[in-house]
């Protein structure tokens, strides 16, 4: 079972949601030891859920659950599970929903659960053929020929250590709403992407040849140093070139700027064609920004982590409208938002909030702000 669905049941058992299919898929999945510690963990960091996780009366528990097992008995008689330990498994289930509605109520009005719509990761190849990435996979990645070119480790693409002498052969990686992706190029330059980002990049780099990749979207790039072949990331609007350093580049498509925050090293700025006269330099710290349609790249000094936290999966807003914020959400975790306050989407905010589901985010907006908000599946509308 995927992280992302594991999270979603455990969600839909705690809001009381989940279906019997569904109880009997955690069921299984909380057989093993380590998934038991992702279930305590994940509960207890986004549910307030304290030690008493850690501190129960499993007589009681049990009692509550074999009332609860005869009772579907009684009821669904014909429906058996194999055994009574598949009951015992779910034990820090029954805890960990008896001990949430009593102490943390975090749903006491909102009990249904966003459901992300699920896209594929794509990845493809110079021939135009497509493949989809299966994240809990581990695998080899192979040219249109069937040659090895590099390896598949989970969430990570990594491409063969070394420079070519022939053409620059290109890939590309879609990443969809609701997911993060890593690769590491032929260089050993490190790649994260952020959801709803596509990156184009030669499968080998070549010799005596600058370094160029196509970026639309997010990501963080910590890019091997050499200087023999200088290393520029291409947008629509401004273009990167560096020796190696680290730094974060945000250029979708819908967005009115493109930014480029620096946090190692030193990089240029410029547009169109590289010239003397028309680059900007960054130094660390410094975030370089092109507006759609103007010439001028402005700079200005700003806190790094803001802009790189999306990395290890927090989402940080520092003075951003509402309006900016949903639509953050919205390339997070696939879900679509309705705004129907035309006058919250211009109101500014201040939040982060790390690796939490959705329905603690939008909890958080509900109660500290008062909005108000129906789910129906992937869709949110504010009221």
């Amino acid at each position: 079972m995927t992280e992302k669905k594991s999270e979603r049941l455990i969600v839909k058992f705690i809001t009381n949601q989940a279906s019997q299919q569904e109880i009997e898929t955690l069921t299984e999945w909380l057989k093993e030891e380590e998934n038991q510690v992702v279930f305590k963990d994940f509960v207890k960091t986004n549910y307030a859920i304290d030690s008493a996780m850690n501190n129960f009366d499993s007589t009681e528990v049990k009692r509550i659950l074999s009332e609860r097992i005869q009772k579907e008995n009684n009821v669904f008689y014909k429906r058996r599970f194999s055994s009574y330990y598949k009951y015992a498994a779910i034990l820090v289930l029954a805890l960990g929903s008896f001990y949430f509605y009593k102490n943390s109520n975090a749903f006491h009005s909102k009990q249904n659960v966003v459901v992300p719509r699920q896209d594929e990761i794509v990845l493809q190849l110079d021939n135009e053929s497509v493949q989809t990435i299966d994240t809990s996979e581990a695998r080899n990645v192979t040219d249109k020929y069937g040659n090895i070119i590099g390896k598949q480790e989970k969430n990570r693409l990594v491409y063969s250590n070394n420079y070519s002498n022939g053409e620059l052969v290109y890939n590309t990686l879609r990443i969809p709403y609701g997911k993060k992706f890593e690769v590491q190029l032929s260089d050993g330059t490190v790649v994260h992407l952020n959801a709803g980002t596509s990156l184009r990049y030669p499968i080998q780099f070549l010799k005596n040849q600058s370094r160029q990749v196509y970026l639309i979207g997010e990501a963080y790039f910590e890019v091997a140093k050499d200087k023999a072949h200088p290393f520029t990331v291409n947008t629509q609007e401004v273009n990167v070139e560096v020796l190696g350093t680290k730094f974060n580049v945000n250029s979708y498509t819908e967005e009115v700027s493109t930014d480029v925050v620096l946090v190692e090293g030193k990089v240029s700025l410029y547009k169109d064609k590289k010239a003397t006269d028309n680059q900007v330099y960054l130094t660390p710290g410094l975030k370089g920004s092109s507006v759609r349609g103007q010439q001028k790249i402005t700079t200005e000094s700003v806190n790094t982590d803001y802009y790189t936290a999306w990395v290890k999966g927090s989402l940080v807003f520092k003075n951003a409208s509402f309006n900016d914020i949903i639509k953050k959400l919205e390339r997070h975790y696939n879900v679509t938002f309705i705004n129907k306050n035309k006058v919250l989407g211009r109101e500014i905010f201040n939040a982060r909030f790390d690796n939490e589901p959705i329905e603690v985010v939008l909890k958080y907006f509900s109660d500290s702000y008062a909005i108000d908000y129906v789910i129906d599946e992937d869709k949110i509308t504010i009221k």
